[in-house]
């Protein structure tokens, strides 16, 4: 045993002096953030390296970054990628060991290159996008159809952001006085609980898809950074596969999200998306008055066409009537004449054979006379009984079509034009039934 010792403190600081003297300079490293937090405006940052194949962690380490570097790092990281440094990306730091007595070793981050983490979110935003199409879900949101009257909205934004009461107001006070009905699906819009708290909201609605036309996600009034949340698998799959549109305006400063790759419709803003639904209602309004003005046209060309008809058939008419009336006057004069002549001629047969006989049996003539005066009485009741004239000044009238006398209805049909003769006149009739 040594009789000379040396305490913790002169150890670690032989450990010190080695580290600076060996390793003098500052070096770029990649790596992925498993951890980080801030500190009275110092960053605290845990870094681990991944297996390619298993995905294990097979290096671990701490680093730091002193409020004086980090108060210039932040912003231009942030600006540059669009979120904020956390665990689960991957950064490149330019950093130089450090090994404090009192609190052991760590790295001292001097600078992150913010386009080598853009390049690995741009990477994972590509593999994402593969995935989906190789999954055939890329484009299943562009094939549904938003409804021409879309006024039932459910809304997922932060209850609190300035975005979500601009989309709202501008809804209500919308220049046509359209109305619409929404209603709020609070979740949360910015860190790192975007994607479940957007999922979660997204189920809910999914269990009243009936109840509502479409789904608006906005987000507005909030930092620009960290909007990373929407560029993630589980949230854009759930998008893809939602069984109603889903209209997005997130505030993007930078290119589209996935999110709004996979939505119906993307817009850049909540009022975007606002004027976009009333722009929708706007269109099928003009639809329908299109519509009635052509259906207007219709009927009133119909309606001119028709009143053309009725003129022409009402100067056809009298025409017609005067021509039927004539053949049907000469038809009967015929029957008449042809009446005459034969009880002319019968009178005159029995009047000779009345008075050939007379000569012979005179009681019997007078009997016979008695008796053949008794039937010329009756041919002549029944003359008179089948008179045309007289029938029609009883009140009975004769009703023709098409110069045929109709004795029976099943002569006529429905739209057939009759003529009926009466006393003092002839009626023309349509048959309806």
């Amino acid at each position: 045993m040594t009789n000379n010792p040396i305490s913790l403190y002169e150890l670690n600081s032989m450990v010190a002096m080695v580290i600076e003297h060996a390793m003098p300079k500052r070096y770029w490293v990649e790596a992925e953030v498993s951890e980080a937090r801030e500190s009275r405006g110092h960053l605290y940052i845990e870094l681990i390296q991944k297996d390619d194949h298993t995905h294990t962690p097979i290096a671990r380490a701490s680093a730091k970054c002193w409020r004086t570097s980090w108060t210039l790092i932040a912003p231009h990281f942030e600006r540059i990628t669009g979120t904020r440094l956390k665990a689960g990306i991957k950064i490149m730091a330019l950093v130089h060991p450090q090994f404090h007595p009192q609190y052991g070793f760590s790295w001292i981050v001097d600078d992150i290159n913010p386009e080598y983490t853009m390049g690995d979110m741009a990477r994972k935003r590509q593999e994402i996008i593969a995935q989906l199409k190789q999954e055939g879900v890329f484009d299943l949101q562009k094939e549904l159809v938003l409804p021409l009257f879309a006024q039932r909205i459910a809304v997922i934004s932060s209850a609190s952001a300035a975005g979500y009461g601009d989309f709202c107001n501008q809804l209500l006070t919308n220049e046509y006085r359209f109305d619409f009905h929404t209603e709020l699906f609070a979740a949360t819009m910015q860190g790192e609980q975007i994607e479940n708290s957007v999922v979660n909201a997204l189920n809910a609605i999914n269990e009243r898809e009936d109840e509502f036309d479409c789904v608006v996600i906005i987000r507005g009034g909030g930092a620009t950074a960290d909007l990373s949340g929407f560029d993630t698998l589980q949230l854009a799959e759930n998008v893809a596969n939602f069984p109603i549109p889903i209209i997005t305006g997130i505030g993007h400063e930078r290119d589209e999200s996935i999110l709004d790759m996979v939505a119906h419709t993307s817009v850049k803003t909540p009022t975007a998306v606002a004027a976009f639904l009333i722009e929708n209602l706007s269109n099928t309004l003009r639809r329908i008055d299109n519509a009635q003005n052509i259906i207007y046209r219709a009927m009133a060309q119909k309606m001119q066409h028709e009143k053309m008809r009725l003129e022409q058939l009402s100067t056809a008419i009298p025409m017609l009537f005067t021509m039927v009336k004539s053949k049907e006057e000469a038809q009967l004069d015929k029957y008449l004449h042809a009446l005459s002549q034969h009880i002319t001629s019968k009178l005159l047969t029995e009047t000779m054979k009345i008075e050939l006989l007379s000569n012979r049996i005179k009681p019997a003539i007078e009997r016979h006379l008695t008796y053949l005066q008794h039937r010329i009485d009756l041919i002549e009741q029944r003359i008179e009984l089948v008179n045309p004239e007289r029938l029609l000044s009883l009140g009975y009238s004769i009703t023709y079509c098409n110069g045929k006398v109709i004795r029976n209805e099943k002569e006529l049909k429905a739209g057939d034009e009759i003529t009926t003769r009466v006393m003092e006149g002839e009626i023309k009739s349509i048959v309806t039934k």
